[in-house]
């Protein structure tokens, strides 16, 4: 065997015991299934859904996850631009009486600008968007999944109904604030999510923290 085949196989050896290292590090760092279970939240659980239980395979994905956006620092938004993007949130809610779906189409709009200006990938990469928004804020981000799914749905028989698209843009919300919260409320408030009973919702948690006005009571909205 010649000496530049042994050092290729030398090299090759080598990189694939440090990409086995790496993994085994990101695994510590996350704690394990156990850390990202602590971290991902209901997003875990739905990463296992969809892996139709085989949670060696999700937690996979979620290490993925952190290893492509956990080195993301979110942007500041001026108090201004905070101020901008609270009052088109509250002209979405009052709109939802008149137009339920245009309401959650704009909604779905919104967030993912906002998502945008905070550094996260922009929004006609919702895809890519929607992975790094699990990463830093997994309990609230499938109310934007469901804004997004609702706002896109084609066909009268595939979209959701007035209420359907109520408990999403309410859902939805708690991104929404979290996104627009100044850097320091943001962090208190993901401590309180981090620590909130299993099996609590983004919109329990949401509740009390910013009342929906007379436009998402049920008792007012007109049909899609």
């Amino acid at each position: 065997m010649s000496t530049g085949v042994i050092i290729v196989l030398i090299v090759i050896a080598v990189a694939l015991v440090a990409a086995v290292i790496a993994r085994q590090v990101m695994a510590r760092g996350a704690g394990g299934g156990r850390g990202l279970k602590k971290r991902f939240g209901p997003e875990y659980d739905r990463a296992v859904a969809r892996h139709d239980g085989d949670t060696k395979a999700a937690e996979r994905e979620l290490e993925e996850r952190v290893q492509r956006h956990g080195s993301l620092r979110e942007q500041p938004l001026d108090p201004a631009a905070r101020e901008r993007y609270a009052v088109r949130w509250t002209a979405v809610q009052e709109q939802f009486v008149d137009s339920p779906r245009d309401a959650v189409v704009e909604a779905d709009r919104l967030i993912a600008e906002v998502a945008g200006a905070r550094g996260f990938p922009a929004g006609d990469r919702y895809e890519e968007q929607l992975s790094a928004l699990s990463v830093h804020h997994a309990h609230h981000v499938n109310g934007y999944r469901r804004v997004h799914l609702a706002a896109h749905a084609n066909g009268a028989a595939g979209r959701p109904d007035t209420e359907e698209l109520r408990e999403a843009l309410v859902e939805a919300r708690g991104l929404f604030e979290n996104l627009t919260t100044s850097a320091r409320d943001g962090e208190a408030r993901l401590r309180k999510d981090e620590d909130a009973p299993a099996g609590t919702s983004a919109d329990d948690r949401t509740r009390g923290r910013s009342h929906a006005p007379w436009a998402l009571n049920r008792r007012h909205v007109k049909g899609s």
